[in-house]
């Protein structure tokens, strides 16, 4: 399954591409980010980085697409920014077909740590370490793309099917497992009240 990542942004949109395999290997295929210039008006630059989504898309023909889900920010026009690129790799991933998957930035550092709260390095150096990379890729927005397509290729909900499903997770799946199922039932909760 080929899966491809975003860390979605106005200036700055990060795009990974892995591959899993049957047997949840995980290989490098791509990494880039897609920018848009500050200069433009709002309007050409949401066309800059939907042209470039778009251009991933057609150029390496994922399986999903895993958008890291945007979380509250005290930069409100940072959030929006954010906001409008993750729909744009949405409205670009949907027009094709593709299924998507949004990833909270705690259950990508879960997922690749075991450690919802770990700091960016230990991120990008586990990102580097699963991938069998020479280096830390760069820039932030790039690891943060590959962390998230990670993070969907090791989920514990589609590791493997039926009572087999538990006894091949990681640790660190289990710890996400029981931390994504208790953040459920938390969002659930909220909603019933």
């Amino acid at each position: 399954m080929i899966i491809m990542g975003v860390d979605p942004g106005l200036t700055r949109c990060g795009v990974g591409v892995i591959e899993a395999g049957v047997t949840r290997r995980l290989s490098f295929i791509h990494v880039d980010v897609v920018r848009s210039d500050p200069k433009l008006s709002q309007d050409l630059r949401l066309l800059a980085i939907y042209n470039g989504l778009v251009e991933k898309i057609e150029r390496f023909a994922p399986d999903m697409v895993s958008i890291e889900r945007v979380f509250a920010q005290e930069n409100r026009n940072t959030v929006l920014g954010t906001a409008q690129a993750a729909g744009l790799a949405m409205l670009a991933a949907a027009q094709r077909g593709i299924p998507v998957a949004l990833h909270t930035p705690t259950e990508a550092k879960l997922a690749i740590t075991g450690n919802g709260k770990a700091e960016k390095i230990q991120v990008e150096r586990m990102v580097a370490r699963v991938l069998g990379l020479n280096t830390l890729p760069q820039p932030a927005d790039a690891a943060d793309a590959l962390s998230v397509a990670i993070c969907h290729a090791l989920r514990p909900q589609g590791a493997l099917q039926g009572g087999e499903r538990e006894q091949h997770l990681t640790p660190a799946q289990r710890r996400w497992a029981e931390a994504s199922q208790q953040a459920t039932r938390r969002h659930g909760a909220r909603r019933d009240m």
